[in-house]
């Protein structure tokens, strides 16, 4: 069986990312990130979802994005919004995807795997930069020209199998293959027992996903 490297956040679109590598008959290497990211409860969403999927190995890696705030999810400062917003929102945090891939390609390269999957989507997405089928596609260069098994003759692959799906047809891939959702926690502002606002971006594209996907919404929450 091919590794793969696969990025978890512990919301609903990693989850079904995991699942999407998995059923393609990859060993999955999960690899989630404590970044001070406020929402800091998706991580034991992470645990739950890796060990529930059956992934090889599962790192959680510190890193201080926290450090730079600029973010309403790495800084207190800045609220998280509740209602939608003009523009790329102040939920964006700078350079994330960018870090976090290259940390997957780290990893990827020193097991020997040429595929990395992440979980971002460019349909029903708070317009993150980060998210984008040509961003994506940069990465991949970037992969092939940076590293050792590149240069060598290695080709990495990243992922994203869920980038032009609408919030709905992901839930329904999801379930088919057995991912419950309930496990998961996609909320920017979820509170310590992992109950989601309900009103935040990341709420709102997961609410009316399970209203088209026409499946019950399992998500618990504040009220």
């Amino acid at each position: 069986m091919k590794k793969a490297v696969v990025l978890l956040s512990g919301g609903l679109d990693s989850a079904t990312t995991l699942a999407i590598a998995k059923s393609q008959g990859y060993e999955c290497y999960a690899l989630s990130f404590d970044y001070g990211q406020r929402h800091s409860v998706e991580l034991d969403a992470a645990r739950r979802i890796a060990q529930s999927c059956g992934t090889i190995e599962h790192k959680i890696i510190r890193i201080g994005l926290g450090e730079f705030g600029g973010s309403a999810l790495t800084d207190a400062r800045i609220a998280v919004p509740n209602t939608p917003q003009e523009g790329i929102p102040v939920t964006y945090v700078p350079a994330r995807n960018t870090v976090f891939l290259a940390f997957a390609l780290g990893w990827a390269e020193v097991l020997g795997s040429a595929d990395i999957f992440i979980g971002v989507n460019a349909v029903d997405y708070s317009g993150y930069p980060d998210c984008r089928p040509e961003y994506i596609e940069a990465f991949e260069r970037l992969a092939n020209l940076a590293t050792k098994a590149g240069v060598e003759g290695e080709q990495f692959k990243v992922h994203a199998p869920l980038i032009m799906l609408k919030k709905a047809e992901i839930i329904r891939i999801g379930t088919d293959l057995g991912i419950d959702y309930a496990l998961t926690v996609s909320c920017y502002s979820a509170d310590d027992d992992g109950r989601a606002c309900g009103s935040c971006d990341s709420c709102r594209f997961r609410k009316t996903g399970f209203i088209e996907a026409g499946f019950p919404d399992p998500t618990r929450y504040k009220s």
